[in-house]
């Protein structure tokens, strides 16, 4: 594991716990989950995947409001996290576990009308 993992690691730790205790927006669901971060080499930049629960209009409702914040989530980690530049955060939806989901959903969807088949 590389410095920018370890790192990504560290902040995908305190933003998530960050979210979870200190934001306190109307917009933001309950089950929000930072699903991993990618830090760019020069730790200029941090991309944060979010996996939110609920329809298309509260993940983008969640979305501006995690993006509003971003300033001080950013602050928050400069405070908990010492390092020379603290990262600009850019928050980005995460559908793989949706995605995931609907997959799994087709397969057994498949598999149970290919096991009812046989059963006639």
């Amino acid at each position: 594991m590389d410095r920018t993992d370890r790192i990504s690691e560290e902040i995908k730790k305190e933003i998530s716990q960050i979210i979870r205790e200190s934001i306190k927006d109307p917009r933001l669901p309950e089950f929000v989950s930072v699903t991993a971060v990618r830090v760019t080499k020069d730790l200029r930049y941090a991309r944060v995947y979010v996996s939110i629960y609920g329809d298309e209009e509260k993940k983008k409702a969640a979305i501006a409001a995690l993006t509003s914040a971003s300033g001080f989530i950013r602050r928050e980690i400069g405070q908990r996290i010492s390092l020379r530049y603290t990262p600009e955060i850019q928050f980005k939806l995460d559908e793989s576990i949706e995605h995931g989901m609907h997959i799994s959903k087709l397969i057994e969807e498949t598999m149970g009308g290919s096991g009812k088949d046989s059963d006639s």
